[in-house]
């Protein structure tokens, strides 16, 4: 039942940024809406409706595979390196009860020990993690990005990302417009105190609105942040599950023994982590092994 409610809660979880961001990303494309409404024919809920529908293109395996693994830095395995992972994929999707074309494992060239899960198809690894770690290990980093997949972490933060970009487009016009008014008001009614404090008020008013809106933003990352150690506990859970608990605690090892994954210290840097300390994890998943009946199946 513990295992069953912690998966629950970071199903729950996983879509509180959503909730930060939605309603600001709604205001913005109904006002949108309206304006193309009194321009057009086109009714204003063709806006938000438009966007959404775009939004789940994403979602669709090929245009992840075409569009979404090269922005993050994805490239297809080559012949040597698809040699080694096959067999270790294959023996995740088998513990999985997945068909080995489920999810599409792609590799990104870097120099950081790590491996993410992107979208709802995609499973990235870095070519360091290829080379630092041995094929247990390799295998326990992979069924940990599965385990996201199957939590449906990165659906949620994927769809908090779509709606965040005219949150984030607009932040950067007002910006814009602020620097404009700002040069406006010094070239050319720098002689006139009324001007000059209508301009500077403009200004104002548009910093006001850039600052406000990039809040919403940051606001909507540190809900992330904050919920990614839940969904990062559940993955783990989800490996253990698997049969991966101990080479995934090894490959955690691994990383701290190369100075990452410590403890983030003070709010901001909690806020900003998201991940939990690698030290933490491996505690937790040393405390399921010893007492695997707190998995529960499903």
């Amino acid at each position: 039942m513990n295992g069953q409610n912690s998966r629950w809660g970071a199903g729950v979880a996983a879509v509180a940024p959503l909730v930060v961001v939605a309603p600001f990303w709604f205001a913005l494309t109904w006002l949108a809406g309206r304006l193309l409404a009194a321009l057009t024919p086109l009714p204003w809920w063709s806006v938000p409706l438009a966007w959404l529908a775009a939004g789940l293109t994403l979602f669709w395996r090929p245009v992840q595979i075409a569009a979404l693994a090269p922005v993050v830095g994805g490239r297809a395995p080559t012949t040597d390196e698809w040699s080694r992972l096959a067999p270790i994929w294959a023996a995740v999707s088998s513990r999985a009860n997945l068909r080995d074309d489920r999810f599409v494992l792609r590799v990104v060239d870097s120099n950081d020990l790590n491996a993410f899960a992107c979208g709802g198809h995609l499973v990235l690894v870095t070519t360091f993690a290829l080379d630092h770690l041995d094929d247990e290990q390799l295998a326990g980093v992979l069924a940990h990005e599965v385990g996201h997949h199957l939590g449906l972490h990165t659906v949620a933060l994927t769809a908090m990302h779509w709606l965040s970009l005219p949150i984030t487009q607009v932040s950067r016009t007002a910006f814009v417009l602020q620097n404009v008014a700002t040069a406006a008001t010094d070239a050319f009614v720098a002689h006139s105190s009324a001007l000059t404090a209508l301009g500077r008020v403009c200004a104002g008013i548009a910093r006001g609105i850039a600052w406000a809106l990039l809040s919403i933003v940051y606001a909507a990352d540190a809900t992330a942040n904050l919920v990614a150690h839940r969904s990062e506990f559940d993955a783990d859970r989800r490996a253990i599950q698997m049969g991966f608990g101990t080479p995934l605690a090894g490959a955690l090892r691994k990383v701290v023994a190369l100075g990452h994954g410590g403890r983030a210290v003070g709010w901001r840097a909690r806020l900003q982590a998201s991940h939990p300390a690698a030290r933490t994890r491996i505690a937790r998943i040393e405390a399921v092994l010893r007492h695997p009946s707190n998995l529960q199946p499903g």
